[in-house]
C-alpha cells in the first residue's frame, strides 16, 4: 500500500469512538482520530480515559486506538526487531512489520471511508524531530487523523521512515525508551485544544506560551497563607486594574524565566519610543 496523500493536501482516516463507525462530533464536525502504533498498548487506556481526555472521547470529539505492531509480525517468534546491516550496537524496528501496522491503521480509519476527504499526518516520536510547541498543538488540532508511530530500541529502518512518515516530532533534547510517553504528552496538549473540550474557552486564551508569555501568579482562599497574602489589586474589583497587574506580572515572569520566550516577544511587540518633551 502507497503513502496516502498527507499533512498539507492529504485524504485521510476516520473517526469516533468507534472509529469504524465514522461517527461525527456534536455540531456536525468529525471527531479528531488518535492512532497509536505501539509495542505496549497496556500504556494508554488510564491516561487516554481520564480527565479531560476520557470527557473528549465520550462525548465524540475525539477517538483514540492503539494498534500493537507486534500483532503484524509474520514470524512464530512474532519479532518485531533486528540488527542493523553494516554493524552497530542495539536493533532497528523492521519496516514490514511496521509498514503492515501502519496500513492497518489507514484502512480501519474512518477518514479513509468518508467521501469528504480530510487532512491526515503520521508522525513518529524522535529526539531527531522537531520540537513539538504550543504553536504545533494549535496547528495538529486542525487536522483529521494523526497516525503516533511509538518507536523502541535504537530506532526504525529509515525505508518505513522515509515512505510512511510525514513528520518526525521531539518533546525535547532527550531520549527515553520509547515514544509511547511523548505520544500521550503531544495528544493531551492537542486535544485540550479542540472545539468544546475545554468548557472555559477564555482560559485558553490566558495558558502560559500564550502568545509568548507565560501564565500570571494566581491565588484562592484563604486570603492570608503562612504570612503571605493576596496582592490587594485581586481583592479590588477594579477588573481593568487586575488586567493592567496580570499583563505585567506576565511579562516580568517571562522576562525572568524564559529569556528565549521574553526575545521572542519583544520581536512581535516592540516597545513603542518614548515621545521626547522639548
Amino acid at each position: 500500500m502507497g503513502h496516502p496523500p498527507n499533512s498539507e493536501s492529504g485524504q485521510s482516516s476516520k473517526s469516533s469512538s468507534d472509529p469504524a463507525s465514522g461517527g461525527t462530533a456534536p455540531g456536525g464536525k468529525r471527531p479528531l482520530e488518535f492512532w497509536f502504533l505501539t509495542l505496549f498498548p497496556e500504556v494508554f487506556p488510564s491516561i487516554l480515559g481520564s480527565s479531560l481526555l476520557g470527557k473528549a472521547s465520550q462525548r465524540g470529539l475525539v477517538s483514540y486506538q492503539t494498534i500493537q505492531i507486534r500483532d503484524f509480525s509474520t514470524d512464530k517468534h512474532r519479532t518485531v526487531d533486528d540488527t542493523p546491516f553494516g554493524g552497530g550496537e542495539g536493533m532497528l524496528m523492521k519496516p514490514d512489520v511496521l509498514h503492515a501496522a501502519w496500513s492497518s491503521a489507514i484502512e480501519r480509519s474512518a477518514l479513509s471511508r468518508s467521501s469528504e476527504g480530510g487532512r491526515s499526518l503520521t508522525i513518529l516520536l524522535s529526539p531527531q524531530g522537531r520540537h513539538f510547541d504550543q504553536e504545533m498543538a494549535k496547528e495538529l488540532a486542525r487536522y483529521d487523523r494523526l497516525i503516533l508511530i511509538c518507536g523502541h530500541y535504537e530506532g526504525l529502518d529509515e525505508r518505513f521512515i522515509e515512505n510512511c512518515v510525514d513528520r518526525e516530532v521531539s518533546v525535547g533534547d532527550y531520549v527515553l525508551t520509547g515514544g509511547e510517553l511523548p505520544a500521550l504528552v503531544m495528544t493531551d496538549a492537542i486535544t485540550r485544544l479542540l472545539p468544546g473540550v475545554v468548557g472555559n474557552t477564555q482560559s485558553l486564551t490566558e495558558d502560559s506560551l500564550e502568545n509568548d508569555l507565560l501564565k500570571y501568579p494566581q491565588y484562592t482562599r484563604p486570603r492570608e497563607f503562612q504570612g503571605k497574602a493576596v496582592p490587594e489589586v485581586l481583592l479590588s474589583g477594579d477588573h481593568k486594574a487586575i488586567a493592567a497587574w496580570r499583563k505585567a506580572q506576565r511579562e516580568e515572569r517571562t522576562r525572568e524565566r524564559r529569556p528565549d520566550l521574553w526575545a521572542r516577544y519583544l520581536e512581535k511587540n516592540p516597545p513603542k519610543p518614548s515621545r521626547k518633551k522639548r
